[in-house]
This record gives structure tokens, sequence and C-alpha cells, in this order.
């Protein structure tokens, strides 16, 4: 299927998450399934002061094609300027973060805030547009609050301005990630936009994101948070997609998973970063399983990789018959800046 200029195997996509979406993760999602993947979002205003660390958040694996970084920022010139750093380190798409609802970001105009002026909006939008050839993507909140819900308005901005497509989180910038996404709302914006409308928000199931797909005729889904409690949610979805079994992984699929993530995390990082990494995404995947509490303690305090990885391997090994469900709701993982 096509998805604007790209070819991708089926519509369901890995969104971007601060301090998530790293290169050894997405590099491990498109392992398993997932048809395209985008970085954590990235200071315009960092690289523009030339940031070693904050470039380093823009480095990615050929494995990860097609690949798009996500900026953010309040400046339209320092945010162009961004632009045409990723696209000369060979990023296939420029996705600007227009949804993120942290104060620090939106206080000084980025993030959820660029939404509320649509003027000043669509300025900034031609400008990084007409400074790069690779498309131009956007990824938006339903709105500031309840009284300001504008993804429409926003989105026929975008269209105007030559952005290729929206991705739509249906929670306004006062929810953060409590309440529930609009799907009514993605489903409107679908149908009365020129352009792709990626819907995201609460795909906690490969069944939920079929049902959303069919449901509200969107071009694809992307899931967030779902991916670091069921790292197979990407195969699954698409099985389901094309009306083929869904497996349900076994303690043996895990085993091979975390092994996969310590290569990619070595390969990637030194290694005091890769224990750091390592120990966050083991105590999501370990969520919901029998003793999963005291593992994640048990994680956070072992200071030896080698030790760590083989304490993970027999907690896999011997849990993840049974995963209790009630984990999906909404507590879990309440962070991301999406």
């Amino acid at each position: 299927m096509k998805l604007g200029p790209f070819e991708i195997a089926h519509p369901f996509l890995l969104a971007p998450m601060a301090g998530i979406t790293d290169s050894p993760f997405r590099r491990l999602m498109k392992r398993h399934g997932c048809a395209l993947v985008c970085s954590e979002l990235v200071s315009a205003n960092g690289l523009f002061y030339g940031g070693e660390k904050t470039r380093s958040l823009l480095r990615f694996h050929e494995e990860e094609r097609p690949i798009g970084l996500q900026i953010f920022g309040e400046d339209a010139e320092r945010l162009a300027q961004a632009a045409r750093t990723i696209e000369s380190l060979g990023a296939d798409f420029v996705d600007l973060n227009l949804g993120c609802p942290v104060p620090k970001v939106v206080k000084k105009g980025g993030g959820s805030a660029m939404c509320r002026d649509l003027v000043s909006l669509g300025h900034t939008l031609v400008k990084v547009v007409r400074a790069v050839n690779i498309p131009v993507t956007i990824k938006i909140r339903s709105g500031w609050d309840a009284s300001s819900r504008n993804a429409l308005e926003v989105t026929r901005v975008a269209a105007a301005s030559g952005v290729t497509w929206v991705a739509l989180h249906a929670r306004t910038r006062a929810q953060g990630y409590s309440g529930t996404a609009d799907w009514d709302l993605i489903g409107e914006v679908k149908a009365r936009s020129s352009i792709p409308v990626i819907g995201n928000g609460d795909i906690t199931t490969p069944e939920l994101g079929v049902l959303k797909m069919k449901q509200y005729g969107v071009d694809a889904v992307m899931i967030g948070r779902a991916a670091l409690r069921n790292p197979f949610i990407f195969e699954q979805s698409r099985a389901l997609w094309f009306g083929e079994e869904v497996k349900r992984p076994a303690p043996e699929h895990y085993l091979r998973l975390i092994d996969e993530l310590n290569r990619l995390f070595m390969e990637f990082y030194p290694s005091r970063t890769a224990l750091l990494q390592a120990r966050k995404f083991l105590a999501w995947f370990s969520s919901g399983f029998s003793g999963c509490h005291e593992f994640r303690k048990k994680v956070f305090t072992i200071p030896e990789p080698d030790v760590l990885w083989e304490e993970a391997r027999r907690f896999f090994a011997e849990n993840t018959a049974v995963r209790d469900e009630r984990t999906q709701a909404d507590g879990f993982l309440m962070g991301g800046h999406g």
C-alpha cells in the first residue's frame, strides 16, 4: 500500500516517543513487523547550537527505512535549518512535532502551542516544506483544550502548505495522556482531509488497530505505548489485517527478542548507556507477567550487564506463558511526548 510517496507493507506504524524510539528499538520493531518508524523528538534549537548529544539522536541504520526524523521548536528558520540537516543525513522524511504537551516545550511556543495560531503555523510549515526536497509530515493533537479542538483546521493549513500527511493523536494538550482518544474526531478529519491522515491513540491490541482502520477509514494507525508492553504487536496486527493466524508469542520468542535487543544496544551505545536503556525496555516488556514487579525492582539494581541479561532470560523463560491483561489499562506507561 501507499502512504504518501512511500510503499509500505501494511498500515501499522510505530509512533515516535521521547526517550523510547531510539535506533535500536526502531530496528527491533522493524524486524518484528512494523511498517514505518520515526525518531523521538529532537530539538531544532539544540541542533542550531551544535549540541552533540542532540545530533546523536538523529543517528539511524539503513535497516530502518523508510525512516523519519522528528524535530520540534518554535522558530521557523531554525526548524527549516533542522529540516535541511535531516535531509543531509539521508532521512526519508522530516516529521514536525506539533503535539508535545510538555510544559517546558509549549511555554516557549513549540509542540502543541504551535497549533494555536494558524496563520503563524502556516508560515512555518511553508518555510519548512520549501527548505527540503524530502516529504515533511506533522504529528498533532486534537487541540489545545476541550474548547479549542482545531485538528481539522490545522490539517487544512498543513495541506495548503504542502505537508505530506498528518498524524493525529486525538487527545487535547490539556488531557496529556489521560482520558480516551477521540476516534470520531479522527474519522471526521480523515473524511474532510485532502492529504493522508494517520490515527493515533489507545491502540492497545492488534484487534483494535484493525478495527480502527476499518471503522474510520484512516490511511494508517500509529501504535505507541502498546509496543512496549507487547513488542510483537506489529507482526500480530499485520497477520490480522491479512486474515492470517495471530500467534501468541511463546517464551522462546521473548528469549530471541531480548537477545536481539541486547545485541542492538551493544552495537549502538557505550556499555553504560546500553545498560540504562536495557533496564527500561526489559521492565516494560515484563508488564503483566507473573513476578513482573519483583523483576522490575531487581532490573534497576543490577549493575553488571551480563548478570542483567541472564536474569532477564530466566524471567522471560519462566513467566511469559500467562499475562494479566488488566495492565492494558490507561495507567501503563503514561510518559512520552506525542
